[in-house]
């Protein structure tokens, strides 16, 4: 099955509603700063665990931010993208949930999508699941896709991101971010060990960024983008006339004040 076709055009407009999006709606968007990740052309798969409506937005995000110059792409149920047809002309694609034809699915457009260059964005829990909630379980397809496309010329990289919006000392709760160690898989390597070591890499991934999470330390992190803050209404007007009757500069957030962003890795595509 062939990539669907992105829409160069809807695919800048979309970037841009997602940006306004995450910016209405949360604090800051912010990355841990532990690991660097650097895209080196290769065969690219990101997983992330599944907690929220909000993760495919975040993926939109990521990929303009870090990889502008490469096409994304991301399977959703089929069903419901009969819904929404106009994700089609942004990378995503259908795959049946739940059955064999579905993995299928997942693993032949996955392939043409990797071998064209492309990088999968993919949720293998297949549902919402706390990210409290242990042990991970995949569904299947995603280890064998990945070393379908590992060879003795080129390696698949397997990229685990641990996602938490969690609330801190302000009134919109923030997205939380952090990539764990790349895995590179071997060309002899089996889908089950593959499968395995992704899940450990993800578990260990989560658990770092939980940590980071309680600690509540935006200095942990790198800000990638700030977002709507202070708490709105007559409190705020408050504030502004307080700091306008002593001179003061105006801080819109309760207790946390911010770094600048980091910019994004490029233009639009």
């Amino acid at each position: 099955m062939d990539p669907p076709n992105i829409s160069s055009p809807i695919l800048k407009f979309f970037r841009h509603i997602v940006r306004r999006y995450l910016a209405r709606h949360f604090h800051a968007v912010r990355l841990s700063s532990a690991i660097q990740f650097v895209d080196d052309g290769r065969p690219l798969i990101v997983y992330a665990n599944h907690s929220s409506w909000w993760d495919p937005m975040i993926s939109i995000f990521l990929a303009e931010s870090f990889m502008p110059h490469r096409n994304h792409y991301a399977p959703m149920d089929a069903e419901a993208l009969t819904r929404y047809g106009i994700l089609r002309r942004v990378g995503v694609f259908p795959v049946e949930m739940k059955t064999v034809r579905g993995a299928a699915q997942l693993i032949r457009t996955g392939e043409a999508i990797l071998r064209r260059g492309g990088v999968l964005w993919i949720t293998p829990q297949g549902q919402f699941v706390d990210a409290r909630c242990k042990p991970l379980i995949f569904k299947p397809g995603l280890a064998s896709l990945a070393t379908r496309v590992s060879d003795s010329t080129t390696s698949c990289v397997v990229l685990p991101l641990a996602i938490e919006y969690p609330f801190w000392n302000e009134r919109l709760p923030e997205v939380l971010l952090c990539f764990g160690y790349p895995l590179e898989v071997a060309a002899d390597e089996t889908a089950e060990s593959l499968q395995a070591r992704m899940t450990d890499a993800l578990d260990i991934t989560m658990g770092e960024l939980c940590n980071l999470a309680v600690r509540r330390d935006p200095g942990a992190f790198t800000t990638l983008m700030l977002g709507s803050r202070g708490v709105g209404g007559f409190y705020a007007l408050g504030k502004r006339i307080k700091a306008l009757a002593f001179r003061q500069p105006y801080q819109p957030e309760h207790s946390i004040r911010e770094s600048t962003p980091m910019p994004r890795g490029g233009d639009d595509a």
